[in-house]
């Protein structure tokens, strides 16, 4: 077993945060299982309801328009579908919690109100005392993983208790450099963990194939070096997009945000972009456009500094 991996036993207390349901499923399917076997403790927490999910409601429901009535319904039969894919999975109701947070809507809600997010986090880790703490990575570009990873990472920060970080990628590729790491294999875990996925039916209506293919991969999970990012920007920005760009800035302490030719950065040797203020750590910083489009998932991501 590699060095970075926590025994799992009956000591393990492992938490595991889900943008969405089904995250916890597809993810850590296993290792839930896993650390129930080991006769360790587990709890679940998920961020959205998952209600802003369309397309599968329209296919599903055979219509056109979506409004709050309609999400409200979808949040339900998602939540009874999460009930059933973690009792699949060995988990009761009280293993799980989900926080309601707006689906789609993460990026915006941080911005917002980052302290109240925070303090909801930390009072959930100081309620559980987790060892063994597993998050979206940063580099997944829906936009939910990614402000879902820096939420937890800063909450975790201001709780200050020694505990285990690793993260799973769902959507997107890894960066370069990314250490991966993977529990060996134990008997039995893949048919549970594909009973529980075909509970998720509302996502297995449109992306069925996709979801079962992880039913077979081995769960891999990025470790997080101790000394952060490299403190530099990692964007080139061509002078026709600067207008359209934003720059959002978040640490344990709150966000902030400017436009990118409104933000304090600092402009170092070999062009290495860079903050020019003093910052609380962890810190990161998110590179976004204003300008509406198709596409939800984010083009620059987030970064840590």
């Amino acid at each position: 077993m590699p060095s970075q991996l926590p025994p799992i036993d009956r000591q393990t207390r492992l938490l595991v945060i889900a943008p969405h349901p089904d995250d916890e499923t597809i993810a850590t399917g296993q290792l839930i299982q896993r650390v129930r076997r080991a006769g360790g403790s587990v709890r679940v927490l998920v961020l959205t309801g998952g209600d802003n999910n369309p397309w599968p409601q329209r296919w599903l429901e055979r219509r056109l328009r979506v409004g709050p009535r309609e999400r409200a319904r979808w949040a339900a039969r998602r939540r009874q579908e999460l009930s059933l894919a973690l009792a699949a999975l060995g988990l009761a109701e009280q293993d799980w919690r989900s926080l309601g947070w707006p689906d789609l809507g993460m990026t915006d809600a941080l911005r917002s109100d980052a302290p109240t997010m925070l303090a909801t986090l930390e009072a959930e880790l100081a309620g559980f005392r987790p060892g063994l703490v597993i998050v979206p990575d940063l580099a997944d570009r829906h936009p939910d993983h990614g402000a879902g990873h820096v939420l937890v990472r800063l909450a975790l920060a201001r709780w200050g208790q020694p505990h285990h970080l690793l993260g799973y990628l769902i959507h997107g590729r890894p960066r370069p450099g990314t250490c991966w790491v993977a529990w060996p294999p134990m008997a039995g875990l893949q048919v549970n963990k594909e009973v529980a996925i075909r509970c998720h039916r509302t996502q297995m209506a449109l992306s069925g194939r996709r979801l079962l293919r992880y039913v077979r991969r081995e769960e891999r999970f990025c470790v997080y070096p101790a000394s952060g990012g490299s403190g530099d920007l990692p964007w080139r920005i061509r002078r026709p997009l600067a207008s359209t760009l934003r720059l959002l800035l978040a640490t344990p302490n709150g966000a902030e945000e400017w436009r990118w030719r409104d933000a304090p950065i600092a402009h170092g040797e070999g062009g290495c972009l860079g903050l020019r203020l003093p910052v609380a750590r962890p810190c990161f910083v998110k590179l976004h456009s204003k300008l509406p489009g198709p596409w939800i998932f984010d083009h620059w991501g987030w970064q840590e500094l």
